[in-house]
């Protein structure tokens, strides 16, 4: 037997196992990195965060990954070279965060590695009637495993298409295992460049676990802080809070085809982008409109496109929701949900013992965890959520 197969058997066979969770957004960051203890699996996973980091990306890193993200036209040979120079770069940063933490190699069994998204497009989206859903993560899971002397679990999202889903949002998975609780409904919010929720029942009853995107979370106030004021990101939502919603451009940017469609639904930057903005604010006849105003009624867009999803899809309720995800941060968009949902209980999730900045990277932990030891997750064969475990394995030689 391959020693590293058996190696792999023991790390499954243990009561608990060290798993360090990668993720990058499409917020374009940086690299997300939680070293987790996990027992079980199933319903009877217990997490335990070490140790977590965000690494942010230098202006030269995000500058490499613009050159192809959400680009309908890209240099192919510059694409495949930037898949195996981000497992590297990755590889690397995951290396500087075990000597600056003190953690020994031999004490992680698994690295679950998100990549970074440079393409989503669900089928909806392409209208391709030749093509399924597709996306793309890179950042070369065999170069991770080489170059950290790690087993490598990579590349989640494509079993999730080959089952019929769209790739995302994968965070059902784990926040059922992780955040469901007896006797409370919960929705998981994420507030990250694209928003997503996931509703938890109270009693348990996976099939009526729900998840979806809703739309643009932070990346449209994202791209027009960066085209009007050249900053990454609107503070504490402090230039929305200056501006005034313009209704007649909010009903414009609502307008878009992805709110029409039924739930559950992915999208990403490739539709929500600045081009999409300018090209509204230009419907609208409003180029004369303060960047402020246009902040503003980019919040109140995030907002009401959140609040409304949480409505049609699990209805009316006192639900618990839990907010994670950069847009925690920004005050003027949790006041308008808070004025849009006002009989919920709003918290962070941090409340729930698991620090929101590190949900996700977390989650892949999680989903590595499952694969290694636990079962495909059965959620009733609903739609775009399939009963899979997910991930190739990367063997460092």
């Amino acid at each position: 037997m391959n020693p590293r197969i058996e190696e792999l058997y023991k790390i499954a066979s243990k009561e608990q196992r060290h798993i360090i969770g990668l993720m990058s957004g499409t917020s374009l960051d940086g690299l997300d990195v939680a070293y987790c203890g996990i027992s079980g699996f199933g319903k009877d996973t217990k997490v335990n965060v070490l140790a977590f980091e965000t690494i942010t990306y230098t202006d030269d890193v995000k500058n490499k990954i613009r050159k192809v993200f959400a680009k309908e036209t890209v240099d192919f040979p510059y694409l495949s070279m930037l898949n195996e120079w981000i497992g590297m770069l990755h590889a690397g940063m995951v290396n500087d965060f075990l000597v600056k933490n003190r953690i020994e190699r031999t004490d992680v069994d698994i690295i679950a590695s998100h990549g970074q998204t440079v393409m989503h497009v669900p089928k909806h989206q392409h209208n391709n009637s030749d093509f399924p859903n597709a996306t793309l993560q890179i950042g070369d899971g065999d170069h991770l495993a080489v170059h950290t002397g790690i087993i490598t679990l990579s590349d989640f999202r494509q079993k999730h298409l080959a089952a019929g889903g769209e790739g995302a949002p994968l965070a059902v998975y784990a926040d059922y295992l992780v955040f469901s609780k007896h006797g409370e409904d919960r929705i998981m919010l994420n507030i990250g460049g694209i928003a997503n929720c996931t509703f938890l029942p109270g009693d348990g009853d996976v099939s009526r676990v729900f998840v979806t995107d809703t739309g643009p979370g932070n990346t449209l106030m994202d791209a027009c802080m960066k085209h009007f004021f050249h900053q990454a990101y609107d503070m504490n939502g402090e230039k929305a809070s200056q501006g005034k919603v313009d209704n007649g451009l909010l009903k414009i940017l609502k307008d878009q085809d992805f709110f029409k469609l039924d739930f559950p639904k992915t999208t990403g930057p490739e539709v929500f982008n600045i081009e999409f903005v300018l090209e509204s604010i230009k419907k609208n006849g409003a180029e004369s409109i303060s960047s402020e105003d246009i902040l503003a009624t980019l919040n109140r867009l995030s907002a009401e496109t959140i609040a409304e999803a949480i409505l049609a899809a699990v209805g009316h309720g006192n639900w618990h929701i839990y907010i994670s995800g950069g847009g925690v941060y920004n005050q003027a968009l949790v006041r308008n949900l808070h004025s849009l949902l006002p009989h919920c209980d709003l918290k962070r999730c941090d409340d729930l013992g698991i620090s929101g900045d590190a949900k996700e990277a977390v989650l892949f932990a999680v989903l590595a965890n499952e694969t290694l030891a636990g079962h495909p997750l059965d959620f009733g064969h609903k739609q775009k959520v399939p009963g899979v475990c997910m991930g190739k394995i990367s063997l460092p030689e």
